[in-house]
């Protein structure tokens, strides 16, 4: 449903139970998290295709946006979007929300074809740019996007109390939302964007311009969401949320897929899942130690490098070979495949505007 006046919001709906709230929990443990997440991933292969999107295409004049895009969501899974800018994410999504017609391709919600607009009574938008009203307080805004999507009565009123619990603004409710910080204008942001309870939601960049503790809570109420039922899309240039946060990773490039897969998925199929090895030595390099290599730009020679697939089984016979030529070793770095490394390998490290 779209508006006419005031801030625009796509969204659709069918019904997610209200979780129960919980307070602020610690950041969770990164190992638990990746523990959790593989879980999640096994789960995923044998639930029900959500979003389905399949040879999907779109051309502006010269520009092809879209190029025979294809990837699926699964019942329950946390998908991250990534790629450049000028990739095609804004455009998939806004095919995907019915604001843009594609040249080519299906779009499948819930195994039902949606037509190019229309149809996504389901699906939940929550874009980029604040889009609720700031002369209106927190409880104004949730019944307001709760009746644009033709909630009314008891079931509205259950809504709004559930969204103020969930964002935690529940003793905020009757100020206006004009006076709240990035962080609580985000949480609105986010609610008003799943009063309808849709069972997929596409998220463009929800944590952009907040603080550590407002992006930890805002993953908390995606978990919420998660438990529920509901499948998420997101678009982020924040690596580390898809990295620790996501079952899923699609990267797209030059309006095509190039990657799609978990981060473990990822890394071996792009980079490989050897450790770069760097350590100082407390004098200048005399002459070649293979297999090390000197460090970058390094004017002392005192810095080296390598690539180790067996740390643990490679590393004590280098240093031992180190110590045998002479050099004590001053400090040692062992850095594992990040995200990062996989996102700039695919799509080049090019600046792009």
């Amino acid at each position: 449903m779209t508006m006419d006046k005031g801030p625009s919001q796509t969204a659709a709906s069918i019904a997610v139970a209200p979780p129960a709230t919980s307070p602020t929990s610690p950041a969770l443990n990164l190992a638990s998290t990746r523990v959790a997440l593989a879980g999640r991933q096994r789960a995923a292969a044998s639930r029900e295709v959500a979003l389905r999107v399949d040879q999907l295409r779109k051309r502006y004049r010269q520009v092809a946006a879209l190029r025979d895009v294809s990837f699926s969501l699964h019942a329950g899974e946390r998908l991250a979007l990534l790629g450049p800018n000028g990739a095609g994410k804004t455009t998939l999504i806004r095919c995907l929300a019915g604001r843009t017609k594609p040249d080519g391709g299906a779009i499948e919600l819930l195994g039902e074809r949606l037509p190019p607009s229309g149809g996504r009574e389901r699906l939940g938008l929550v874009p980029q740019d604040i889009a609720i009203y700031g002369d209106l307080t927190a409880a104004e805004n949730l019944t307001a996007f709760a009746r644009f999507h033709g909630l009314r009565g008891a079931e509205l009123r259950r809504r709004v109390e559930w969204a103020l619990h969930w964002t935690g603004l529940a003793d905020r409710s009757g100020e206006l939302v004009s006076g709240f910080s990035g962080g609580m204008k985000r949480r609105v942001n986010l609610a008003c964007g799943v009063m309808h309870s849709p069972r997929v939601l596409l998220l463009d960049e929800p944590t952009v311009g907040v603080d550590p503790q407002s992006r930890q809570r805002i993953f908390e109420m995606l978990n919420e969401l998660r438990d529920g039922g509901t499948s998420i899309l997101l678009t982020t240039h924040h690596l580390d949320e898809a990295e620790q946060r996501c079952d899923r990773i699609v990267i797209v490039d030059h309006g095509r897929v190039v990657a799609d897969g978990s981060f473990e998925q990822l890394v071996r199929d792009s980079i490989g899942t050897s450790r770069h090895v760097r350590l100082r030595i407390d004098r200048p390099l005399v002459e070649p130690l293979p297999p090390w290599q000197l460090a970058g730009d390094n004017a002392a020679r005192d810095g080296l490098q390598t690539r180790l697939d067996d740390v643990a089984g490679q590393l004590p016979q280098l240093l031992q070979g180190i110590a045998e030529a002479g050099y004590g070793v001053l400090s040692i770095e062992v850095h594992a495949p990040t995200l990062h490394d996989v996102f700039l390998h695919l799509t080049g490290q090019k600046l792009r505007d």
